[in-house]
């Protein structure tokens, strides 16, 4: 069984929106950081948005912040992210992780700190 399982990802022009979903497989839900990583081709890969998921605190990237949510429903086991007046600079692939221990707050948003992976949904955007 696949760790986690993302969908949601496709083309859109700039503002417009799309919601990844990102479902626990193998992974066990409901404890610790779970969240979105996304990397464009030539960059390194970068924190988007993460959720406690035993509670209700999360984190943001700064130039995400204001357009992109990220939220849960503990009765299906998934963490959902919308994204909001999109931008070509968001094209990337995007990555669901979840954590296996409770991270400082100066690691929520490192990807190396994450276990747990999907395989990744494309999100491109056009003018």
């Amino acid at each position: 069984q696949a760790q986690l399982l993302e969908s949601g990802g496709g083309s859109v022009q700039a503002g417009g929106s799309l919601r990844l979903s990102c479902a626990a497989g193998s992974y066990t839900y409901g404890r610790y950081w779970m969240g979105w990583f996304r990397q464009a081709p030539g960059k390194e890969r970068e924190g988007v948005a993460v959720i406690y998921t035993a509670g209700v605190s999360a984190h943001y990237a700064d130039d995400v912040k204001g357009r992109f949510t990220i939220s849960q429903d503990r009765a299906k086991r998934t963490v959902y992210l919308q994204m909001n007046s999109l931008k070509p600079e968001d094209t990337a692939m995007y990555y669901c992780a979840g954590s296996n221990f409770y991270l400082a707050n100066a690691r929520r948003l490192n990807p190396d700190d994450y276990s747990y992976w999907g395989q990744g949904t494309q999100v491109t955007v056009s003018r």
